[in-house]
């Protein structure tokens, strides 16, 4: 609709046509409402606006409040009242539906023209500053998302300076004044943070370490960063190491010095302790060092040899049950009695090789002291040739087949059979309870036995006192 026939429907008088067709060309929406609220007549700025919430003239006719999404129609009726009781001209926002996609929001002011009671509604699309603003507050999430982010890094890193073992000094590289220091530093130094912190770094050096450090400083300063530098205190207690280098901040230059005490120990101490090392690894029993958990963290020669392994790489992170007799249970055995009493001896099992080589052995185990890393070390010996020429230690069995035999022909084979699985089943819970040196939850477990049918066994075999003493205590 042109907006020329919308100031002439709305009054007569050329002046008056001439001022509404002004305040027209400076809305983006005008409508002309009856004393009813119905829209009578409707100006829009441009064809998108007008395609947006009217979509051709489709509000002619219709009251103005139906046009409005829910939340927003008490505010037209309270610009419909407002603007019939002359009060004061208000502007208050409301939401289009739209044909098109989002609500389209227009602020609205209201006003009574001529004696007809007409309403004159002049509205500004809201749309570009909306626009505006959402760029604003999504610009604004991004900031503070940035800022989060920074934030926290920079805590990460404060913390990572703070308790890094190492020392670490941050100086200004045109004062050589330390600007932040680790308390690390400070114990390292013997001094205190408050004189360490804006107190020029050579001064706690010696007249030597001083020209060296005054040497890597300047060097830093060309090259960006040094080789280390002995360097000693200015009280002669105490030697180091000194690395330098340069980064910039806000057009500013730093230097990361880092300070290391030099080796202390004794070079002998050194040396025979690496002889040790090579010792063990030359062992010819097995030597296996695992976590907690049994996981492997190192094996000598002897070890990979029997185990049939090609490098030490193969057994790291496996657990050492992998390769023991009895999966497991020899295992959990051995840890249960490492945990509770630090040291095992003496305990027979077998290591079973990759290639299906099976070796006898007796495992000697010890705890290192409880703690952060702590680990459990095995030391593993081939007995297999020890009991091959041992005499036999079941001196029962052969003495109780004989007996069997000796009674075919009198006593039916069922019997015979019965008797034979009964003496081989007690020797079996004999040899499990001496292996687990009378332990019976863990004699149940090496012949897969539930408890209660181990103490049923064990009365039934005449060996009920065990299980009385065992509750007992």
């Amino acid at each position: 609709m042109k907006r020329s026939s919308l100031a002439r429907s709305a009054l007569d008088s050329d002046e008056a046509r001439t001022a509404v067709s002004l305040v027209c060309a400076a809305m983006d929406v005008s409508l002309i409402v009856d004393h009813l609220g119905i829209i009578r007549e409707v100006s829009c700025a441009n064809q998108d606006l007008c395609g947006a919430i009217d979509g051709n003239c489709r509000w002619l006719g219709k009251r103005w409040a139906d046009t409005v999404t829910d939340e927003s129609r008490p505010k037209i009726e309270e610009l419909l009242r407002d603007a019939a009781g002359s009060a004061p001209l208000r502007w208050r926002q409301v939401n289009h539906p739209s044909l098109q996609g989002p609500d389209v929001p227009i602020v609205y002011s209201a006003m009574k023209v001529g004696e007809s009671g007409k309403i004159m509604a002049l509205g500004r699309d809201l749309r570009p500053m909306a626009t505006l603003q959402q760029r604003l507050v999504n610009a604004q999430q991004s900031m503070e998302r940035e800022y989060a982010k920074l934030r926290h890094a920079e805590t990460r890193y404060r913390l990572l300076f703070q308790i890094a073992s190492e020392a670490v000094l941050v100086v200004d590289a045109a004062t050589g004044r330390v600007i932040e220091a680790n308390p690390a530093a400070a114990e390292l130094l013997q001094t205190q943070m408050r004189r360490l912190i804006g107190h020029v770094l050579e001064d706690h050096f010696d007249a030597d370490g001083q020209a060296a450090l005054a040497s890597l400083l300047a060097a830093a300063r060309v090259a960006g960063r040094t080789d280390e530098q002995q360097v000693r205190l200015a009280d002669g207690t105490r030697e180091f190491r000194v690395s330098v280098s340069l980064f910039r901040e806000d057009k500013s230059s730093f230097l990361l010095v880092r300070a290391a005490p030099l080796a202390s120990g004794n070079p002998a101490a050194e040396s025979v302790a690496s002889q040790i090392l090579e010792l063990v690894e030359s062992l010819p029993e097995a030597f296996v060092v695992t976590d907690e958990e049994g996981r492997t963290l190192s094996a000598n020669r002897a070890f990979l040899d029997m185990a049939d392994l090609s490098s030490e790489q193969q057994a790291v992170g496996v657990t050492l049950d992998r390769w023991m007799g009895r999966p497991g249970v020899d295992l959990s055995v051995l840890l249960a009695g490492l945990r509770e009493h630090g040291v095992v001896r003496m305990f027979s099992t077998a290591i079973q090789g990759s290639h299906g080589t099976k070796t006898d052995v007796e495992i000697c185990a010890v705890a290192s002291p409880e703690g952060n890393g702590r680990c459990f070390g095995f030391s593993i010996r081939d007995v297999s040739s020890r009991l091959s020429g041992a005499p036999r230690r079941e001196q029962e069995l052969p003495r109780s087949v004989k007996q069997m035999t000796e009674l075919v022909g009198r006593v039916p084979l069922k019997d015979l059979v019965r008797e034979t699985t009964d003496m081989i089943e007690r020797l079996c819970i004999e040899a499990a309870l001496e292996l687990s040196n009378d332990n019976r939850a863990t004699a149940a477990d090496l012949l897969g036995l539930s408890r209660q049918s181990l103490y049923v066994k064990l009365r039934r075999y005449g060996l009920g006192e065990l299980e009385q003493a065992d509750s007992a205590n």
